[in-house]
C-alpha cells in the first residue's frame, strides 16, 4: 500500500516523522511511503538513514498550517503546504491512505472537504483507541462535531462497530453511550433520542448508558457521545493518567531505602503500567467516515508513535475497513 505522511505536522516534525518512516519499512512488509514537505528539510533528514530508496518518495511543499490558523481558510490560502499536498495524494488516488500529526482542525477540514465523505455518512468521527483496564476501547467522538443530532450518534456506533470489530478481531463489539446516568431516562435529549435509536437498532450489540466513571474500565468496547463529550472526556482521560503517574514518582523520591527497594522489585509491573497508557503504542486516532483512510497522529508523536501509526493505518487497508463501512452505509441508502 501507499501512505502519504504529512511530514510537517506535529511538533517534532520533521525529525520523528523520518524516524518513524524508517523504523516502518524495516518492520513492516508491502508499503511505500510519501513524504510531504520542504525538500532539503525531508531529505536532509533521509540523509541520516539506509534505507531502500525507492520505498520513500518525497513531495516538495514549502509551506506548513499552524494550528492557530483558521483551518478552511488556511487549506485555501496555503495550497502549496505539507497537509494539502498529502491530502491531494489521497485525492487524485496515488496513495491510499494519510498521516497527519498537525493542526486538527485543518487535518478534519481536509479529509471532509478535499477526500469526502462515504455516502450515506452525515458527519465523520474522530475515534482514538483509549487504554482500559480490562482492555482498550474506542471513542466515538472526541472533537469533530461538537453539536450533534441523534441520527450522528447512530452512524457513530455502526462506524465504531465495524472498526472494532474488523481491527481488533472482536465479533459484535458492545456499544455504549456516554451519560449522566445508566437508567434509559437520564441525560439531555440528545442522549434520550440517541438511546432510543441504539436500542431499536438490531445490528448493534447495544449496552446501554455507560457513566463517566465506568469509562477507565474499559468493558464496553465503543463508546459514542457528540464530540464536546468526547473531548472533554479524553482530555481528562489524559490529565488524570499523567497526574496518577506524576504522584507516584513524587513518592518514589520520597520514599525510604526499603520503600524504594520494594518499588525496585514492581518495576517490570511499573513499566507495563506505563505502557498501556502511552500514547505511542496507539499511534493514532482514525477519522472514521471519510472516503479514505485518515490517521490523526497525536501533535507530540515521536518516532515510535508515527511508526505504529504506519502499523495502524496498514491494518486499516489490510482489514478492508474502508470498504465494510461503504458496504454499511450503502446498503442503507
Amino acid at each position: 500500500m501507499k501512505i502519504a505522511i504529512d511530514g510537517m505536522g506535529g511538533d517534532n516534525a520533521p525529525v520523528a516523522v523520518v524516524q518513524g518512516a524508517i523504523d516502518a519499512l524495516k518492520e513492516y512488509d508491502n508499503i511505500e511511503l510519501y513524504i510531504t514537505g520542504p525538500e532539503e528539510l525531508i531529505n536532509a533528514e533521509l540523509e541520516k538513514y539506509t534505507y531502500s530508496k525507492e520505498k520513500i518518495n518525497v513531495i516538495d511543499a514549502k509551506e506548513v498550517i499552524s494550528p492557530n490558523e483558521h483551518p478552511v481558510m488556511a487549506l485555501r490560502k496555503k495550497k502549496d503546504s505539507s497537509i494539502v499536498k498529502a491530502l491531494e495524494l489521497v485525492k487524485d488516488g496515488v496513495c491510499d491512505a494519510i498521516i497527519s500529526g498537525g493542526s486538527t482542525g485543518a487535518f478534519l477540514a481536509g479529509c471532509t472537504l478535499t477526500i469526502g465523505r462515504i455516502k450515506g455518512v452525515e458527519r465523520p468521527a474522530l475515534a482514538p483507541i483509549m487504554p482500559g483496564r480490562h482492555g482498550s476501547f474506542m471513542i466515538v467522538d472526541v472533537g469533530a462535531n461538537v453539536d450533534c443530532k441523534p441520527q450522528f450518534l447512530m452512524q457513530f456506533a455502526k462506524m465504531g462497530k465495524i472498526y472494532y470489530e474488523k481491527v481488533f478481531d472482536v465479533k459484535n463489539p458492545s456499544v455504549g453511550l456516554i451519560n449522566i446516568g445508566e437508567e434509559e431516562e437520564k441525560g439531555n435529549e440528545l442522549t434520550k433520542a440517541a438511546f432510543k435509536l441504539l436500542k431499536e437498532e438490531k445490528n448493534i450489540n447495544f449496552k446501554g448508558n455507560v457513566e463517566p466513571r465506568e469509562i477507565p474500565g474499559g468493558n464496553t468496547n465503543v463508546l459514542v457521545c457528540d464530540g464536546f463529550v468526547g473531548n472533554t472526556a479524553l482530555k481528562m482521560y489524559e490529565g488524570s493518567a499523567s497526574s496518577i503517574l506524576g504522584i507516584i514518582k513524587d513518592e518514589v523520591l520520597k520514599s525510604s531505602i526499603t520503600s524504594k527497594l520494594g518499588i525496585l522489585l514492581l518495576k517490570p509491573v511499573l513499566k507495563n503500567c506505563l505502557k498501556k497508557f502511552d500514547y505511542k503504542e496507539y499511534g493514532g486516532a482514525p477519522f472514521l467516515g471519510v472516503n479514505g483512510i485518515c490517521i490523526k497522529a497525536h501533535g507530540s508523536s515521536d518516532g515510535k508513535a508515527f511508526k505504529n501509526a504506519i502499523r495502524q493505518t496498514k491494518i486499516f487497508y489490510e482489514k478492508r475497513v474502508l470498504e465494510d463501512m461503504k458496504n454499511e452505509f450503502c446498503s442503507e441508502n
